[in-house]
Parts: C-alpha cells; structure tokens; sequence
C-alpha cells in the first residue's frame, strides 16, 4: 500500500470522514495483487487503452447490483427483520432499510427501484398533500444519505399518481440524487404525463427518458436502470464494467487497416481475458454470492449477472485515422462509416468471445457506451460527438446518435441542453422524443441552459457545489469532485444549446 497516498487521505481537509472511509478501503483493496494479469494486458492498462474504471485489485463486490425490490415488498427480509409492509410508512421505511444494505462499486446503491410502481398501491385513497409530505421527506432522506450520484430510479411507463408527486417534487427539491428515468412507451404512455416529466427535466435535469419497447427486449426478464443509464436485468446486475478507450489505442496505429486487423481485435482479447479474470475471482474466491443475504433470500441471482464491455471515444479515434483527409466523426458519411466499421468488429468480438459465468448473455459480454472518468482530457464519452463540435441540426444530431445506439444492449445516451424557452413548449420535445425512438434512439436525457443541475456524464451536478468545491469547500456529494474536474477538463459549458 502506498502510504503516501493513504496519509494524503487521512489528512485532507477536503474530504467528508465518509469519503475518507471509503478512499481507505480502496487503497487497501488496491494494495492486493490476485488476478492473473498477462504483460500484454498490462501494456494496454499502461497506454490507457484498458481501464478497469477504478473496480479495485481485487474484486468482492459485483460493480452494479439490481436487487428485485418488488419481491421485497412482497416477502419483506428475515435477515433484516423485516416484514412485508402494509402500509406507506412501513413500505418507505423497509425500503431505507433495505437500501443501507445494497452494496456497490460506489458503496452506495445504485439501482432504487421502480419508485412510482412500489409505492402506487400503499397510497390508495391517502390525500395528495399527505402523500406529498411523507415522499418529500423519503427522498430528502435518500438525497442526504445515499452521497454518490451514481444512484438510479425508475418510473414507469404507465402514469401512476405516486410518479406524479415525484415529478412535482422534484422540481422544488433540486436533488441530485436519484438519478431519474422514466420509461417511456408512446404506446402506453399519455403525452400529458410525458410533457411532465420533460418539463421537469427542462427545471432540474431529472428525468431521463429511455426508450422503454427497445429496451424490454434486452433480457427475458424485467430491467431496470442503475447508476447513469445501465440497462441491466433486474434479480442480477453486472458483475464487471471495463472498457476499451478507443482515443488511446489509435494512438499506437500504424494505418487504418493495421489499426482494423491487429492492433484492434488484440486490445478486444487482451479487455474479454482480464474480465473473464474479475469475474473468475468475484465468482469462485470472493464469497460475495455465497455470504449476501440477497441471495439467500431471493432479491438477485448470480445467474442474472452479466459484464458490461465498455466502449468509449469512438470520435476521436475516427477522427485520428481519418485526419489526413480532414473528414470529422458526426459531419461526415465516410467518417461515420468508418465508426460503424469499428463498432461491427467490436459486436462481432462481443458476440463470439466466451464470457465465464454468463447465462443472462447467453455466454458472452453485452456492450456498453462507457460515459467517461474526471480524469478522460480530450476523450468523448461512448460513441457521442465531441462536446462544441455537435451538429448545427438537431435531427442530424439525432440520426447519427440512433445509428450508433443499436450496438449498446446495456446502456448508451445523449445529452442535450435546450434554452429555457422550451419550458413553455414540452410538447414539442415530446415529439422530439418520439421521432428519436422511431429511429432507434435509446436514451436522451434533457437540462436547461440555466439550470442548477447538470448532466455531466450521466449522472448529476449542482453547479453551485462544483462552485463550492473549486474553493476548496467541502462538498457532501463525493460526484460533485468529479463532476467539477470532467465539467471543466472537457468544457460540457460548451454543448450546443438547442432550441424548440
């Protein structure tokens, strides 16, 4: 262990006494050396290549776990003492309880829950403002005690009263945590409920919107989205998420088609075997899945668990290869193809490469659009176009995000500042929505120019606490330090602002 490092911790006035907890931990796991790391595999976590996304040298913990909090409600937890609840307080309650106890990569939980839906039959004929109270205080609670905006929940795609309050709520509490999504479904959703949850989104960031009927057809069982925008199979989650940081690995290539044949397929082996490698230990030496109550009592399955192969700066790798032409990933058709090339070998690696202990994917890892890391300088998150080189037409913008969502089962997203003018006019970004799924979007996420609260790359900022922490504040939220550095190494003040 270096102890530099842990002395840096332990006397940083910077730092909340939990985040300093958690930052000890780390550098304790850190200082284990217990998978079997290949000197070419090393190579690639040296150029930048491979990230492991900060999991830990030595993994005890799934990195995303979705528990099935349904199945709580219904059967309640013997191991918590627990029983199943009969009423909104004890519904609320139960589900604090229960939280506490859901680990993570972040320490926290990240997946909630489908909110609107656990808590629509515990109202029953309860006056709105009761309502209201007893679920403003619940995600107080949740805002000031769950630190980490690595923490998602979820409305459904039918209307329920429960999602309303949540929604009206949202905009005066100004949370940053959960992270909101709702599950959007032309079909079955009302425009009016729709126009809400955009309008709210247009006051404090929250909700997302993802395209419910696509995504349903991921797994054949319910899912939920945790953490930024992790589509995962509820009952499991992912035991892994590493990536392949496509704007290192061009770096070492020699041409278009050395970077194709060789240097690509080889950096896509060497990322598969070390996760085979976490996902080997996690499984048969760490005990996890053998010790949590969760799996004794039914809330995950390890067979509902899946590695998330994380992809991410796509753009500048196209514009890397492309550069002697001059030709710009998201303005033009032979760059564009280009991505799409890469990104046919890069499924056809997912789909063929034999993934251990993954029934849920049917043996192999599923692709994920990785969102970045504070410390990424000059590399776009999944496959988006860079940050002040967006397309002038927003329909552009759009067609060329659904042509590369397709190839992210477990989760991929665009974010988009809209001036404030388009408060008055949610309808019009309901429509937006709607023609953006049509064509194959998954999931779109949407804050105004003067908001407070920002996307930074999923997950959710107070502008005014990057403030804070930029004065060397301490700040409650440990994602408000990482917000603030990615904020202002990538400059996301310059996203094109859209109008309606």
């Amino acid at each position: 262990m270096e102890q530099n490092r842990v002395l840096d911790v332990l006397t940083s006035k910077e730092l909340t006494y939990e985040q300093k907890v958690f930052s000890l931990a780390k550098e304790a796991e850190d200082s284990l050396s217990v998978l079997d790391i290949p000197p070419k595999t090393r190579k690639y976590f040296e150029t930048g290549a491979l990230n492991d996304l900060f999991e830990g040298h030595a993994p005890y913990r799934p990195r995303y776990i979705m528990p099935d909090y349904k199945k709580f409600v219904k059967q309640g937890s013997e191991f918590l003492r627990v029983e199943p609840p009969k009423t909104f307080d004890e519904l609320l309650t139960g589900l604090q309880i229960l939280y506490h106890h859901v680990p993570s990569i972040t320490g926290f939980p990240v997946y909630l829950g489908e909110l609107d839906t656990m808590i629509e039959p515990f109202i029953g004929e309860m006056a709105d403002d009761a309502v209201k109270e007893k679920l403003r205080l619940f995600l107080i609670f949740l805002d000031r005690t769950i630190t980490d905006s690595f923490c998602h929940a979820n409305l459904g795609s039918r209307p329920t009263r429960a999602g309303r309050i949540i929604l009206e709520l949202e905009k005066d509490l100004q949370n940053t945590v959960p992270n909101l999504t709702l599950k959007y479904d032309p079909e079955v959703t009302p425009d009016e409920y729709a126009e809400l949850a955009v309008a709210t989104s247009l006051t404090c960031a929250n909700p997302a919107i993802c395209n419910d009927a696509d995504n349903r057809t991921t797994y054949p069982c319910e899912y939920g989205i945790s953490s930024c925008y992790n589509i995962l199979p509820v009952g499991g989650g992912a035991y892994t998420l590493s990536r392949i940081t496509l704007t290192e690995l061009v770096k070492s290539a020699e041409s278009v088609d050395q970077f194709l044949q060789e240097l690509l397929p080889d950096c896509l082996e060497a990322v598969g075997n070390y996760m085979n490698e976490r996902v080997k230990f996690l499984v048969e030496r760490s005990g996890f899945f053998e010790s949590s109550f969760l799996v004794r009592e039914g809330l995950i399955e390890r067979e509902k668990f899946v590695g998330m192969f994380g992809v991410t700066g796509l753009a500048e790798c196209v514009n890397a290869l492309m550069a002697d032409t001059g030709e710009r990933y998201g303005h033009s058709e032979k760059a564009d193809e280009l991505g799409l090339q890469i990104m046919e070998i890069i499924r056809k690696f997912a789909a063929d490469f034999p993934a251990v202990y993954s029934e849920i994917g049917q043996g192999h890892f599923l692709l994920h659009a990785q969102v970045g890391l504070d410390s990424d300088k000059g590399i776009t998150s999944g496959v988006r176009i860079p940050v002040g080189d967006e397309p002038e037409n927003l329909l552009d913008h759009l067609r060329h995000s659904a042509r590369f969502h397709e190839y992210f089962p477990t989760g991929v997203g665009d974010i988009f500042p809209f001036a404030v003018t388009g408060r008055k006019n949610p309808g019009a970004l309901v429509d937006i929505v709607k023609g953006s799924f049509q064509l194959g979007v998954k999931y779109m996420s949407f804050y105004a120019s003067d908001s407070d609260l920002v996307r930074i790359t999923g997950f959710l900022v107070k502008r005014s606490e990057m403030e804070k922490y930029r004065n060397h504040d301490v700040v409650l939220q440990n994602t408000t330090v990482l917000g603030s550095k990615n904020y202002d190494t990538n400059h996301l003040e310059m996203r094109k602002e859209r109008m309606v």
